[in-house]
């Protein structure tokens, strides 16, 4: 009898995981633990980066707002980014908040926020190098990128299109190729116009941005799991930051760390990426 029973409960469980996992709800479960947790890196300007010893950026702002809407308290852990994409999918944690360009391959994967930024590319050069005032001035020059990036990969699509051509240098660290375009090694360095927005604005003096942008239109957004379970909390995520629209705040946001107003899709999009 006892044996019995001990097959009847396991059959029981088994019967009920299917139905446990078909009700997992990611929202239910932050909002019952009062915290939601979100891997970001810190050297991210502007949107994450410390300063005098505390996190600073329109990530922490943007959240804080969100946090807010859905009654919880925003967590934020400091990683190199190379390993958040797997600690998501591993559940180490809620979100990416380090923002990442929206694409098409990336959709198939992830579960994407609505936009908050502009990504499209764009060349930073010195501020008084009066040989480059548009993006084809760039022929036959010095330029670079990070390594790995959609931006190197449109970089070198619009190199290609250039007489002469000019010579790319590819870097591990985007602010690698920021020290050598303020030496002189580089004519240029590609990147999204939001975040080169903020280096020039940074170095007053010492950059300027190259306008206009060269890239296809591009956006940057944050991402979650894919699956049923994560979206009520993309969706929660997303009316937030609809009203954030509507009041002002998210204007606010992004004229506070990114210089300007930015326009970005406030609804499902299909990416040029």
């Amino acid at each position: 009898m006892q044996k019995t029973l001990k097959w009847m409960l396991a059959g029981s469980c088994l019967a009920l995981a299917p139905l446990m996992a078909a009700h997992a709800d990611q929202l239910a479960d932050i909002k019952a633990a009062g915290v939601m947790t979100m891997a970001t890196d810190m050297q991210f300007v502007p949107f994450d980066f410390i300063q005098k010893n505390q996190h600073m950026g329109f990530d922490k702002d943007y959240f804080e707002e969100v946090g807010k809407a859905m009654g919880i308290e925003v967590k934020f852990l400091d990683l190199p980014w190379t390993g958040t994409l797997a600690g998501l999918e591993a559940k180490r944690f809620d979100l990416v908040a380090a923002p990442v360009i929206v694409t098409k391959e990336r959709k198939t994967r992830y579960h994407f926020t609505l936009p908050i930024a502009d990504a499209t590319v764009a060349f930073l050069k010195r501020a008084k190098d009066t040989s480059v005032n548009k993006p084809e001035d760039v022929a036959g020059k010095v330029i670079g990128a990070q390594r790995g990036t959609s931006q190197l990969a449109q970089m070198k699509e619009f190199a290609a299109t250039l007489n002469p051509a000019p010579e790319i240098r590819e870097y591990v660290d985007v602010n690698q190729a920021y020290a050598d375009l303020a030496n002189g090694r580089l004519s240029a360095v590609a990147n999204a116009v939001t975040n080169i927005s903020a280096a020039a604005r940074e170095r007053l003096g010492t950059f300027e941005v190259v306008k206009p942008s060269f890239g296809k239109p591009a956006y940057y957004a944050f991402l979650g799991r894919l699956g049923a379970d994560s979206d009520s909390l993309i969706k929660a995520i997303d009316d937030a930051t609809l009203a954030m629209h509507k009041d002002g705040r998210m204007e606010a946001l992004q004229k506070k760390w990114f210089g300007a107003k930015m326009d970005v899709p406030t609804a499902d999009f299909t990416p040029a990426l």
